[in-house]
C-alpha cells in the first residue's frame, strides 16, 4: 500500500515511535525536506523512523566537533552529509 507522507505525518510517526527527542521540530522538518529532495525521482520509499534515528543524529555543534575530533563545521561537511544546522546545533548523517 502506498501513502504520501506530509511533514505533519512525519512528526506524528516520530511521536508514535516515542522518538521525538531524537531530533528537534526544526530538525525533523529539515530531515523531511532532505529525504524528499534525495528521493524525488523515486515512486516509493519506506518511512522507517528507527532507521532514521540510527542513521542520523542531531546534537550541539561543539559536542559533534569534540566527539569526532574536528575543528569546524566545514570539516564535518567534508566527511559526511550535513542535513541542517543553526548557530548551535547540527543534524548530520552518522559516519
Amino acid at each position: 500500500m502506498y501513502q504520501t507522507i506530509t511533514k505533519s505525518m512525519l512528526h506524528d510517526a516520530f511521536r508514535d515511535y516515542d522518538r521525538l527527542e531524537n531530533f528537534s521540530y526544526e530538525g525533523r522538518e529539515a530531515l523531511f525536506d532532505f529525504i524528499e529532495d534525495c528521493y524525488q525521482d523515486e515512486n516509493e520509499i519506506e518511512l522507517d523512523v528507527i532507521s532514521l534515528c540510527v542513521d542520523y543524529s542531531q546534537d550541539k555543534i561543539e559536542n559533534v566537533l569534540k566527539n569526532y575530533k574536528l575543528s569546524s563545521l566545514e570539516e564535518l561537511e567534508e566527511k559526511t552529509v550535513v542535513v541542517w544546522s543553526n548557530e548551535e546545533e547540527v543534524l548530520y548523517l552518522n559516519y
